[in-house]
């Protein structure tokens, strides 16, 4: 059976590129209905994934009258004109580069085991026709999604942007209902003004959203407000959460992180982590009878020098470790650099304890312990750095009864952001944080005294009405339905990370910047494809995406193609060199000088 798999594979079959002949199959004109005559036969050389390279003869077809040409449609059903790849290699390699996040050496690997010789560069050629193609799809069957989601009693749409350093936004709009993303956008800033066209299109397509959920981006809320005006908007509850966090308890955490890095203590711990590891290498068996001593409550007498190195290292190994603590919500839920701080504290009041006790009666033999309180004796010194933690603990207490009365990043859940905490009904919820609002923090005895306290009520009273949603009730073919809007937004927040993980998995780039910049708006479209009532309204009765792609006209794609390699954001190369001069200013600055001059010359001998 393997040899007949071999022998049955394309570059079995067809170890040169076999000649396949196709004809036209119109014999009377579209527009003229005259009878069309024989021009010519033509050599394309083409390559699809069920043949690998093969050698297309078109005989060519034309009308006397209005000379049209026509060729061959089976021929155009497997590639576009005036392109060697099918359309079958199209979808191969988009999918693969967007949907598999395969980088352009791992597909070229991949085409060549199926006998198909492609090169990197035009990888990603097809990958941006691929998205093209795919964008067109989608906008043309803009009525079809309308339509389906009108069956819903219509959609919630979430509104979320990402974006690295200085590169562009990429804003998305998805329905929840459905988990259809409805449109993409690339925009400089997230202002109001920027944001306001992508929203009028989307209504302009699917109609007024039923309700919206989103970030407390000044620029989304104006936005929003100026295009969906009486529309029911909220606030995702974990963003307004995680912003509120970040005003309350960032002062003291940056305090915290910075006092922490002036110690250094983080490279010094394991530079003698690795000096006591050497020790413990050296004896295997100690650490195996450290282990269950600690099950039996004794050490055993022959292992006694080893033990505080053993000790130091593993006091070490914890206190490193609670930087990998937290449910993966990022700050101010979790707090690994307070939770460093806190055991390296521990860490020395136990080492204090133990440095007295000599195991062996040898006080040499407790010099790992010595070396560790050395470095951390500063940190007890350091009043800044433990007013801080005191300070930045009374705050965390008030904050995670919120965060427990919203049912919000649970301390030790195990979904992390994957958490989309609707598990409760809204009136609950919303009583429960009325309860806090009263008699937790207004009551809270430092509340009359600190502005951080008066800010955090005046924060969650200022955005109450957008926190806590009725259920809207909607008309669908099937009666009126209740619908709940979900109070987070995570579900653009896992679109988002998904996406990065993808394009760092793809370019080996922590930084995707460079990538938001080349890319094209477009592209998280191609999530959708992973959703089957999607793929049913975009098909529309075809079989594959191929079979859709052939349907397109071939010119407005090469356009739009066109379009997309005309990237506003990408600097010239001829201006790339002068930009890295540093004496760029000086250099512009005399080519102006000298062009004033010459033309200053040049009005005084003119006659």
């Amino acid at each position: 059976m393997a040899r007949l798999t071999r022998n049955l594979a394309p570059p079995r079959l067809f170890p040169e590129p076999p000649r396949i002949e196709f004809r036209a199959q119109r014999t009377y004109c579209k527009k003229c209905h005259k009878h069309l005559k024989a021009l010519k036969t033509r050599t394309r050389k083409i390559i699809t994934l069920h043949i690998g390279a093969f050698e297309a003869y078109e005989s060519l077809v034309f009308c006397q009258t209005c000379n049209t040409i026509h060729g061959s449609r089976q021929l155009r059903r497997l590639v576009p004109p005036s392109s060697n790849f099918g359309y079958d290699i199209i979808v191969y390699v988009g999918k693969a580069l967007f949907l598999r996040h395969r980088n352009g050496a791992e597909i070229v690997a991949e085409l060549a085991a199926k006998n198909v010789p492609i090169s990197q560069s035009e990888v990603y050629v097809l990958g941006r026709r691929f998205i093209i193609m795919l964008a067109r799809a989608h906008r043309q069957c803009a009525d079809r999604i309308k339509q389906a989601m009108v069956c819903n009693g219509g959609y919630i749409l979430h509104l979320d942007g990402t974006c690295e350093g200085t590169g562009p936004v990429l804003m998305t709009g998805l329905d929840s209902i459905t988990n259809i993303v409805l449109g993409n956008v690339k925009l400089p800033s997230e202002k109001a003004e920027e944001i306001v066209p992508f929203l009028e299109n989307i209504n302009k397509q699917f109609g007024r959203p039923i309700a919206l959920v989103h970030d407390m981006g000044r620029g989304i809320l104006n936005a929003v407000q100026t295009v969906f005006k009486d529309v029911p908007d909220f606030i995702c509850h974990f963003h307004f959460l995680r912003d509120l966090g970040n005003d309350f308890l960032g002062q003291q955490y940056d305090i915290i992180r910075k006092r922490l890095r002036s110690h250094g203590l983080t490279s010094k711990l394991r530079c003698h982590a690795q000096c006591f590891k050497k020790i413990i290498d050296e004896h295997p068996e100690v650490t195996d009878l450290f282990h269950g001593a600690i099950q039996g409550d004794k050490i055993p007498p022959g292992s006694l020098e080893q033990i505080p190195a053993l000790n130091a290292y593993t006091l070490i190994q914890w206190a490193l470790d609670a930087k990998n603590q937290g449910g993966g919500y990022g700050f101010p839920f979790d707090r690994p650099h307070l939770d460093f701080a806190k055991r390296l504290r521990a860490v020395a009041q136990h080492l204090e304890r133990l440095a007295d006790i000599n195991l062996s009666g040898e006080w040499r033999d407790n010099k790992p312990y010595h070396k560790i309180l050395a470095h951390l004796s500063k940190l007890a010194d350091d009043k800044k750095l433990q007013s801080a933690i005191t300070q930045m603990e009374k705050k965390i207490a008030l904050f995670d009864q919120l965060r427990v009365a919203m049912r919000i990043a649970p301390e030790h859940g195990a979904k992390g952001l994957n958490d989309d905490a609707n598990g409760e009904s809204m009136q609950s919820i919303e009583e429960r944080v009325q309860h806090f609002h009263k008699t937790k923090l207004r009551a809270h005895p430092k509340y009359a005294m600190h502005d951080a306290y008066q800010a955090f009520a005046a924060q969650l009273e200022k955005y109450w009405e957008k926190l806590f949603a009725d259920p809207i009730e909607v008309e669908t073919p099937e009666g009126n339905v209740l619908i709940q809007p979900q109070r987070t937004n995570n579900i653009l927040e896992r679109f988002f990370r998904d996406f990065k993980r993808g394009q760092r998995r793809k370019t080996g780039s922590q930084r995707i910047n460079r990538t938001l910049r080349t890319m094209i708006a477009d592209t998280p479209i191609v999530k959708n494809l992973d959703n089957p009532q999607y793929m049913g309204i975009l098909l529309d009765g075809e079989a594959r995406l191929e079979d859709l792609f052939a349907k397109m006209d071939a010119a407005e794609i090469r356009e739009e193609f066109k379009t997309a390699h005309q990237n506003p954001e990408k600097i010239p190369p001829a201006l790339k060199s002068m930009i890295q001069d540093r004496n760029c200013p000086e250099i512009l600055a005399k080519l102006v000088a000298k062009t004033a001059e010459n033309q200053k010359s040049n009005r005084i001998l003119r006659p």
